[in-house]
């Protein structure tokens, strides 16, 4: 496989530390708000690649953190903790809200079909690493105390901006907040590593620390975790493309630092996903979220298409146009592949020359488009059906888009209470209520509620349905 790396700013050759194992780590989400498909767009690459890689043969191990503390809501270590004004928004305790949407994200990854990471860590079941590293990082002269918070001292790198075209000059305080500059720190570029009760007095998740009651910066976690699950050595690190800087140039200041060699060889980020006002965000109110999507009555694997029909490092536009066109042809898709029967035995030497052909394609830097339009290919092949349903069988352990499965059953009525019906049409009374108020929010809520209970809701044109799962 070759692959796009970001460090070195070229493709490269596939070449873990050691033969036939590959060591993954991922950026999970913060919890604090539903994951917008932006987002998500992020976790279908990178599921793609997984699945690829384990396609090759590969024996991969990846990891995945859950921010549920330390995120601020400004790229230079200041503002409100993301979690903490979650908790605010809907009145419940930071942990109630990362329960809740660390839950709501794995759904919404279950509908696309991306794969649960062997290991997923919240950060507040490692403070005592976090805490360990910063005491090394001291101890080696890499941070310094200033204000009661624990800071990386950049200047001590020879080469800080490894990942990026940023330099010093370029730095702004507060990218994302209007803040004041941080007094504390002896350089624009440095990063708080912990925070203490001499700021942000309002936080709710406090530890205690050698420097005072307090709690982790951001960047930390992602070091921790994957050297507590993954060890020393790293073969590959993935994110989204605006995980650059600071967040990755943060954690290979750190974890270098703290190591004394290299940590991870390949680096491999997902462009935007962008509506027509540019990035799509939550702190814009209103968000696409899987929900809402699935209310426009677009199966989520459509998005999921729509998705690998581009390439992961071209910003994509969302466009509902393209989408409705995608729907289409996944539908289509489906069809001709239903149509298709097991009669007669598989061709190995057809199943091998388009298992070449899918690795040449999807294994020239994740060409998922080439990889979907050799389905097509395998569709008009003059070779039995059988033989067809293996390949396609095949292609789908990495695309994911569940290209054989039968749609299921309609079973929606059967064995179902009084007591059941009514909870069910009072709650979808109460969510037809939420989207009129334009309250997205309690109808994502609403709906993830039934989930919960086995029930799934599908918008139509004639309003809500829903059948149990």
């Amino acid at each position: 496989m070759e692959i796009y790396n970001t460090l070195t700013k070229k493709k490269e050759k596939f070449e873990p530390n050691e033969e036939g194992k590959v060591k993954m780590y991922t950026c999970g989400p913060t919890v604090y708000h539903f994951a917008h498909i932006g987002n998500l767009r992020s976790y279908i690459m990178e599921d793609v690649l997984e699945k690829y890689l384990r396609y090759e043969g590969y024996d991969v191990k990846r990891v995945m953190n859950i921010t549920d503390v330390g995120h601020l809501s400004s790229d230079a270590d200041t503002g409100e903790d993301k979690m903490l004004k979650g908790a605010k928004r809907e009145h419940k305790t930071v942990m109630e809200i990362a329960k809740f949407y660390t839950d709501a994200f794995f759904s919404d990854c279950k509908k696309l079909n991306i794969k649960t990471p062997d290991v997923v860590e919240p950060a507040t079941n490692c403070i005592e690493e976090f805490i360990h590293m910063i005491e090394e990082l001291l101890n080696k002269g890499y941070a310094y105390e200033a204000g009661g918070n624990i800071y990386f001292d950049t200047s001590k790198l020879k080469e800080y901006y490894v990942l990026s075209s940023h330099n010093e000059a370029d730095l702004l305080e507060g990218v994302r907040d209007d803040v004041d500059v941080d007094e504390n720190k002896r350089n624009k570029a440095d990063f708080v590593l912990w925070f203490t009760k001499s700021k942000f007095d309002a936080q709710e998740l406090k530890w205690e620390s050698p420097w005072g009651l307090g709690y982790p910066g951001w960047h930390i976690e992602c070091s921790c975790i994957s050297m507590k699950h993954l060890g020393e050595y790293l073969d590959i690190h993935c994110g989204g493309i605006d995980n650059i800087f600071p967040h990755h140039t943060n954690e290979i200041a750190q974890s270098e630092s703290y190591l004394g060699h290299k940590w991870c060889n390949y680096w491999f980020h997902v462009h935007h996903l962008n509506d027509r006002s540019g990035k799509m965000s939550k702190s814009k109110g209103e968000f696409l979220t899987v929900s809402f999507i699935e209310g426009k009555g677009y199966n989520p694997l459509v998005y999921r298409m729509f998705c690998l029909q581009s390439h992961y490092r071209k910003p994509l536009e969302f466009d509902y146009e393209i989408m409705d066109n995608t729907k289409t042809a996944y539908e289509k898709l489906k069809k001709k592949i239903s149509a298709l029967t097991e009669d007669g035995a598989v061709s190995k030497d057809e199943l091998d020359l388009y298992r070449r052909r899918f690795i040449e394609a999807v294994g020239n830097d994740l060409n998922t488009a080439l990889g979907l339009s050799l389905i097509y290919d395998v569709l008009k092949a003059d070779i039995n059906d059988a033989t067809k349903l293996a390949i396609i069988n095949d292609f789908d352990r990495v695309l994911s888009l569940d290209l054989t499965r039968p749609e299921p059953k309609e079973d929606t009525y059967s064995n179902v209470t009084d007591e059941e019906l009514a909870f069910i049409n009072d709650m979808l009374a109460r969510r037809a209520e939420a989207k009129a108020a334009k309250d997205f929010a309690t109808a994502d809520a609403i709906r993830q509620e039934l989930l919960d209970k086995g029930i799934a809701i599908k918008d139509t044109r004639e309003g809500a349905v829903w059948e149990r799962v």
